[in-house]
């Protein structure tokens, strides 16, 4: 376990899309921070300037050609699906990504979008944190602090994961069965897994968190992570209760988030 190494404004928040309000303490120093919100999406983008028009054209794009999968199975099936090579890359990425983990292709969308976007925007910035509703995209020049929201949990807000520059560019990515909008078949409090792909991070993140019900489905949740290639680590929180695995650097934060 670290200690806090960097200063607190340094870290960036990894919660689920419901507990928003900790935007307003996500400042990674030497960025610029801007929201792009366009229908089911809601980015918090951070950047060398404020690139919005050019984020929000990308964001478009990318749903746009999401929305023009003619395919009713691609946005509701729990399982796998056949990948097609008519499909757009965007979703032939999210396909193979969610196959690797047993689950529909939507569990990988927001990582999908967060890291396409991310990737584009690397053309114009040097560094890119693009974060979808507690799914990040991270390709940074320093190490970074990553804070973990996990509901009621008495570890929320306690634990941040740390990233060095040279693991990235990478996926973190987080699911909840108590928190958020997403679907989870889980009572996990936080899964949170990490990867050099976002929509596979995205998509293992909700196939562990389906696992994880009681304290005792840790393990297996652990070993189940393990099995999917290309996962280097995940953190799972229930309740008190905390299993690591991976390529996992947890830090201990020296103070208590504000009230939500």
């Amino acid at each position: 376990m670290c200690e806090n190494s960097s200063t607190e404004n340094e870290e960036v928040g990894l919660i689920p899309y419901e507990a928003r309000t900790y935007r307003g303490r996500m400042v990674p120093e030497g960025l610029q921070g801007f929201n792009v919100n366009m229908e089911e999406t809601d980015l918090m983008v951070f950047a060398d300037g404020d690139y919005r028009p050019y984020v929000a054209e990308r964001v478009r794009f990318y749903r746009d050609q999401l929305k023009g999968i003619q395919n009713p199975a691609f946005f509701t099936s729990l399982i796998p699906i056949e990948d097609d090579l008519h499909y757009p890359p965007i979703a032939r990425h999210m396909i193979q990504a969610s196959a690797a983990c047993g689950v529909g292709p939507m569990a990988a969308v927001a990582g999908a979008i967060a890291e396409y976007v991310g990737l584009d925007l690397l053309n114009l910035s040097s560094e890119v944190i693009v974060e979808n509703g507690g799914d990040i995209f991270l390709r940074t020049r320093r190490a970074r602090k990553i804070g973990i929201y996990a509901g009621l949990s008495p570890l929320s807000n306690r634990l941040s994961l740390e990233i060095d520059a040279e693991e990235t560019p990478m996926g973190i990515c987080t699911s909840s069965g108590t928190v958020g909008h997403s679907l989870s078949f889980g009572k996990a409090d936080a899964v949170v897994t990490l990867a050099k792909d976002t929509p596979l991070a995205d998509a293992a993140a909700t196939a562990i968190a389906n696992l994880v019900r009681t304290k005792e489905d840790i393990e297996r949740a652990i070993t189940a992570a393990q099995r999917i290639p290309g996962v280097t680590g995940v953190v799972i929180i229930i309740g008190e209760h905390l299993g690591v695995w991976g390529q996992v650097r947890l830090c201990r934060r020296t103070r208590p988030a504000p009230t939500e």
